[in-house]
This record gives structure tokens, sequence and C-alpha cells, in this order.
């Protein structure tokens, strides 16, 4: 959760004397990340594409909905957090760059695993799955956190677009 708050700055007196000298207000804000608990996760290491598929398993196959996580890694890619990124419908799920990586960047996170589910079971990504894990790659190079890879979770059975060729 990100916590914001609006601190109001008042001009300085010489500019309150007159009504068409009056500086506009400058809005201040602060962002903080706040823990909201402890996972079972954090400071494990997940080392292939098969221990987030069983790290995920029951979250993702009990959902009804398409959801996106953020896996957040330290230096030597031991999970210093998870994020529920976006929560979709039944078919799909809104992912802006922009919205994922303000928890890596607050987290201060070296790099990323992206785990979503398919509710329908089958595993194998869409055209849009691929279209933005390629943007999240480029953000991700763009800002110095490295994108590990992108785990596609069905019923029972999952993909990797690192290990599946996808990348």
């Amino acid at each position: 959760m990100i916590v914001s708050e609006d601190h109001k700055l008042k001009p300085p007196d010489r500019l309150r004397t007159s009504r068409a000298r009056q500086a506009p207000m400058l809005r201040v804000q602060m962002v903080q990340l706040v823990r909201e608990g402890s996972s079972p996760f954090v400071r494990r290491k997940l080392g292939s594409s098969s221990d987030v598929y069983v790290a995920f398993r029951d979250l993702c196959t009990a959902s009804d909905r398409e959801s996106f996580w953020t896996i957040l890694l330290d230096t030597k890619h031991r999970v210093i957090g998870i994020e529920e990124a976006a929560k979709g419908s039944l078919t799909c799920t809104v992912v802006h760059p922009r919205e994922i990586y303000k928890s890596v960047l607050l987290a201060n996170a070296a790099a990323v695993l992206f785990v979503h589910n398919h509710p329908s079971g089958d595993p194998t990504p869409s055209r849009e799955d691929l279209e933005i894990t390629r943007r999240l790659r480029d953000v991700g190079e763009l800002l110095g956190v490295r994108v590990l890879d992108h785990v596609v979770i069905g019923h029972d059975k999952y993909v990797s677009l690192v290990d599946d060729g996808y990348w």
C-alpha cells in the first residue's frame, strides 16, 4: 500500500500583500512504502520457474479472475516483497508499467519476477501477455531492474516465458 500525505506551503509574507502578486500554492507529496506483514516467501530464494509455480500455484488456481503479481528481489535474488499489482476479469487484467514499477522502485528491488494466472486453466501466453512482458522488460532495462521471468499459471501446469523460449 502506498500512503500519500499532503503538506501545504504558505507563500512568503511579501507575496501575500497583493492579490495580483500572489504565487500559486505549491503542493508537496510524500510517498512511503508501508509493509503490511510478512509472507512465507520473504527472504526465500526462488531459483527456478518451478519454484515460482510451487510458491504461487494454490494462490493462482483458487482465483476466478486474472491476477498479476510482482515478486521483488534483492541483489541475491531473494524475495524482499510481493505485490498483487493488478486484478482483472475472467479473461484479462490491465497492467501498466508505471503501476508495476512503483513498488519495485520504492522497495529498491534489484530484480523482479512476474506471475499471473489464467483462470481458464490454459497457461499458454496470449499475444497481450507477450507484449506487456516486452514492455515491462524494456522499462526494467531503462531503470536498471532485471526482469528474470514471467510465469503464467494455469490448472496443474505453468509456462515460463524464459524456459519455454518466448525471450
